[in-house]
C-alpha cells in the first residue's frame, strides 16, 4: 500500500504540469499527497477496523476537502448526489490497493474490489479498472510472473497491454478514465526494472501523473519487494500522523511487518 502512497506523493506536482521524461527530480518542496492517498488510507482503515467502504471514504474525503477530487465526488461527498454516480473515473482504481494484501483469493479480491468501487464508481468500466489494479497487486504479492499477470489483465479485462512507454509517450494526454489510465500504469510496471523505475516511466507519459503513478506503485511494491529507504521516508514526512498509523497498523496486520 505504500507504494501507491509513494507514487501519489512523487506524482503530486506533475500532475497539471506534464513532464514527457523519466529524468526528474523525485521529492521536491512541492511534493504532497492527494485524493488517492486520501481514498487508499480510507479503504485500508475500512478493512482494518470493520468499517464500510462508504463510510469511511465519506470520511476520509470530508476530513481532507482539498485533496484534488473530482467534482461529482466532490458533491457525492457533500451528499448533493446520493448513491453512486455510475463513474467510470479512476477514482476506483486508485483507492483499491490495500484489498489486495487483506484477501486470500482471487475470488474475494475481485468481489471486494468491485464492492469499493461501486459505492461511486457503478460504470462496468469503474469497477474493472479497481478490479485489474487489484488483480494486479495480488498476482505480484503471489508471486506471479509479470508474463502471467500480463496474461490475466489482458484475458480478463481487455485491456491492450502490447504497447510500450515510448508508444505512448508522444500522444498521450490527460485522461482520468480507468479504460484511459489503468492499463498505461499496468504498462508502465510491465516494462519497468525496479519500484523507481516503475515510477518514473508512470510519469513520463504526462497525464493524470499522480494517479498514474499511484497505481503503478501499488503493483510495483510487491513485485520488486524493496522500495528504497528514502523514498519511505520522505513520503512519510509528508503525511498526517493519522495516515502513518493506519500504515503502520495495517502493514503489521497483512503484510507482517
Amino acid at each position: 500500500m505504500i507504494g501507491a502512497i509513494i507514487g501519489d506523493v512523487i506524482g503530486s506536482r506533475f500532475e497539471w504540469h506534464n513532464v514527457k521524461s523519466t529524468q526528474f527530480e523525485l521529492f521536491t518542496h512541492q511534493s504532497r499527497f492527494t485524493d488517492d492517498s486520501v481514498l487508499t488510507i480510507a479503504i485500508a482503515d475500512s478493512l482494518l477496523n470493520g468499517k464500510t467502504y462508504e463510510e469511511t471514504v465519506k470520511s476520509y474525503g470530508n476530513r481532507y476537502p482539498l485533496a484534488g477530487y473530482g467534482g461529482r465526488f466532490k458533491e457525492w461527498l457533500a451528499g448533493i448526489i446520493t448513491g453512486p454516480y455510475n463513474s467510470w473515473g479512476n477514482g476506483s482504481a486508485m483507492r483499491v490497493s490495500a484489498i489486495a494484501y487483506a484477501f486470500e483469493s482471487e475470488g474475494e479480491v475481485l468481489e471486494e474490489s468491485k464492492k469499493s468501487a461501486e459505492i461511486t464508481h457503478n460504470h462496468a468500466e469503474g469497477i474493472k479498472g479497481a478490479q485489474a489494479i487489484a488483480m494486479s497487486v495480488f498476482m505480484a504479492r503471489k508471486g506471479h510472473t509479470k508474463s502471467e499477470i500480463k496474461a490475466y489483465v489482458e484475458k480478463n479485462f481487455d485491456y491492450d497491454l502490447d504497447r510500450t512507454m515510448d508508444e505512448i509517450r508522444p500522444t498521450y494526454k490527460f485522461d482520468v478514465s480507468c479504460q484511459g489510465s489503468v492499463p498505461e500504469a499496468i504498462i508502465a510496471f510491465l516494462e519497468s526494472t525496479d519500484f523507481e523505475h516503475a515510477i518514473r516511466l508512470a510519469i513520463s507519459i504526462g497525464g493524470d501523473s499522480d494517479t498514474i503513478a499511484s497505481m503503478a506503485g501499488a503493483i510495483a511494491e510487491p513485485f520488486y519487494e524493496t522500495i528504497p529507504q528514502n523514498f519511505i521516508d520522505e513520503t512519510r514526512n509528508r503525511l498526517p500522523a493519522q495516515f502513518i498509523e493506519i500504515i503502520d497498523a495495517f502493514s503489521e496486520r497483512y503484510l507482517g511487518d
